[in-house]
């Protein structure tokens, strides 16, 4: 095994822009660009390895030949062959449509597959840029029905003003809208589940509004009140910064000026890397060094107890949390 960077999957489409691109160095696009897929085990999807041995294997089939000692073992034993995680960069440019995620229960009944459970971490944002999160408050199945009628259920939905290192946490079930304006990381459960509910009556690229899912959306929907934002969590080490600690997935920011080690002993998972600011060289015993800039993904064995760090960057780092006890 290796530390594993991955080809691009660049996501063209009608709400997306130029920003991604150039957070990661590529040249420009003529078709707007608003997802970068850095991590993906979707079909029709998948990461595919960039160079080294594995050179030219898919996310999936990683997983299928290294098995435990890629994903680690509390990994394998609760996910198998199926990697955990969906990591992207998105870019909108223009609103995204305010939509809901079912949970696992509800996406295994109807899908048969994991629900969506995701979080965003704020790269830059434009004056005015929004985050749409949750209900401001508590309402009704039938008040939501109405709101949906009359084109006022954004009244209803907190809209926080967003700027670059903001967290949100968004659990299947809450509703949400990515505004116009926004750069941002999202880490997600490996699932392409979405309910559509409002999409501001715009039009597709023939003239066609596009589809709602608004009876699916009811059943997932919490109407709930959540003011929609993650309070910070207290970091126990300079530069080693919680973001989110979930049950799927927890995310960490690592900043550091002159190198870093990260000692993976303790952990239970792969580690995903994301330099999300300058650059930094990964090294780990046994395996050829891995160059990481701004805006590059690496995956990193769980079998890796050390792992060194050198240069001056900030990265974002994603790993699944061990298991809780059965009782």
């Amino acid at each position: 095994m290796q530390i594993y960077k991955f080809n691009n999957i660049l996501k063209p489409v009608l709400w997306g822009g130029s920003k991604l691109l150039a957070f990661k160095g590529i040249a420009a696009s003529d078709e707007p660009i608003g997802e970068s897929w850095e991590l993906s085990a979707m079909p029709g999807h998948e990461s595919v390895v960039a160079d080294g041995d594995d050179c030219g294997l898919t996310l999936s089939q990683l997983v299928k030949r290294y098995g435990a000692d890629l994903v680690g073992k509390d990994v394998y034993r609760r996910y198998g062959d199926q990697f955990p995680l969906l990591i992207k960069l998105i870019d909108a440019c223009r609103d995204l449509s305010l939509q809901v995620h079912p949970d696992d229960n509800m996406a295994r009944r109807l899908h048969g597959c994991a629900g969506k459970n995701e979080m965003w971490y704020i790269l830059e944002a434009e004056d005015g840029a929004v985050i749409r999160n949750g209900f401001n408050r508590t309402i009704t199945p039938e008040a939501f029905d109405r709101m949906l009628a009359d084109g006022t259920v954004l009244d209803v939905v907190n809209s926080k003003e967003s700027r670059p290192g903001d967290v949100f946490y968004i659990p299947a079930g809450q509703i949400h809208a990515i505004g116009a304006g926004n750069l941002l990381v999202e880490v997600q459960q490996a699932s392409d589940i979405t309910y559509r509910v409002w999409d501001y009556n715009r039009m597709d690229a023939d003239g066609n509004l596009r589809p709602l899912h608004v009876q699916e959306a009811r059943e997932a929907l919490s109407y709930a009140a959540h003011d929609g934002l993650v309070p910070p969590i207290p970091s126990l080490t300079p530069g080693f910064t919680p973001l989110v600690m979930s049950p799927d997935f927890d995310v960490y920011r690592l900043d550091f000026d002159n190198g870093y080690t990260l000692d993976m002993a303790w952990n239970h998972s792969f580690v995903a890397l994301m330099c999300i600011e300058g650059q930094t060289e990964l090294a780990a015993a046994s395996m050829p060094a891995v160059a990481l800039r701004q805006g590059e993904t690496a995956l990193v064995p769980a079998v890796v107890e050390r792992l060194d760090m050198s240069g001056k960057a900030s990265v974002l780092m994603a790993t699944v949390p061990a298991m809780p006890p059965q009782e």
